[in-house]
């Protein structure tokens, strides 16, 4: 008897130690998900400022990007600037091939 009481506490241990991980994980990717909602939005909109074709690859390397460096950073206008210079780079290279 006391051998089951002891599992059934370890169990509903792990459980509990699981739910917390796993909406710590649920957390990260809600908010990377709303920040990549406005960044595509916020990408697409400069892109077609610019007279440019909107792609969604260059939006979704941008994005990816903005969102990587934001997390180091913790700077938005850093990540910004660095990610739209890198989209410049690549837009140039991928024209002269």
């Amino acid at each position: 008897m006391k051998f089951s009481k002891y599992n059934f506490f370890i169990f509903v241990n792990l459980i509990i130690l699981f739910n917390s991980f796993n909406s710590h994980c649920l957390a990260q990717t809600k908010q990377n998900s709303v920040i990549k909602l406005f960044c595509l939005q916020s990408v697409k909109e400069e892109m077609i400022k610019a007279e440019m074709v909107y792609s969604e690859e260059i939006a979704n390397e941008t994005c990816d990007c903005y969102y990587e460096t934001f997390m180091q950073t913790a700077s938005h206008q850093d990540a910004k600037t660095k990610c739209k210079l890198k989209a410049k780079e690549n837009l140039n290279h991928n024209r002269k091939i």
